[in-house]
């Protein structure tokens, strides 16, 4: 669902793409129209005719990313059998999104804070609060089926998340670990706790197992 009145043909995409990379490298406060302009050789009213103000070319960089994310996680869930895969493979996600859909990922986690400030977030918030149930209902499910310890799968949610959310600020795509080994040790990290049959944990965050196969193919 889009928010009426933003269009999606013309120059938008490139200047969504645009503000999307600026504000990953410089964040929200040290993006400007100026620069936009400069980089795709439009003038700033064209800026402005397509999405009126800054805060609402960040609503549109909200709401797409979230909209992609939602999507890919359904795809997840959907492909995979059990709660415990399930939520290995929302798991390796959260890490794979730091190489995949690398721009906006940085940018959406670097203005989290901001982005529930204004009125024309309120779809993106939505869509947000979608995702976080999505993930609490693998969690109670593998609590409904035994296959996960009792406990607060609400704070159990928000832990994942924080953990998650903070990638940004020190993996490297470049380093000398990949998203995959990262996401194979945060999966491993978070399963780990949570299994009552823990012999299951090694297929789960295996580099070469069924889930993180699946997870590829569904970003894809």
């Amino acid at each position: 669902m889009s928010t009426p009145g933003w269009p999606v043909a013309g120059k938008s995409p490139a200047i969504l793409a645009a503000f999307t990379r600026s504000v990953a490298e410089r964040g929200y406060d040290g993006t400007n129209f100026g620069d936009i302009a400069g980089e795709l050789g439009i003038s700033k009213g064209t800026i402005v005719h397509h999405f009126g103000t800054k805060d609402r070319l960040l609503a549109a960089l909200h709401e797409s990313y979230m909209q992609r994310r939602l999507a890919e996680a359904r795809r997840i869930v959907d492909r995979l059998g059990t709660p415990p895969e399930r939520l290995a493979g929302l798991l390796f996600a959260f890490m794979l999104y730091q190489v995949h859909d690398r721009a906006a990922t940085v940018a959406f986690q670097r203005e989290i804070a901001r982005l529930a400030e204004h009125e024309s977030m309120a779809e993106g918030v939505r869509l947000r609060e979608e995702y976080l149930t999505l993930v609490r209902s693998v969690l109670t499910a593998g609590q409904d089926t035994g296959e996960f310890r009792e406990g607060d799968f609400r704070l159990r949610s928000l832990l994942m998340f924080g953990s998650a959310q903070w990638a940004w600020t020190w993996f490297d795509p470049a380093g000398p670990d990949s998203a995959e080994q990262v996401g194979a040790c945060f999966a491993d990290l978070v399963l780990g706790g949570l299994l009552t049959r823990p012999e299951q944990l090694a297929e789960l965050t295996s580099l070469d197992g069924p889930v993180l196969a699946t997870v590829r193919d569904c970003l894809a």
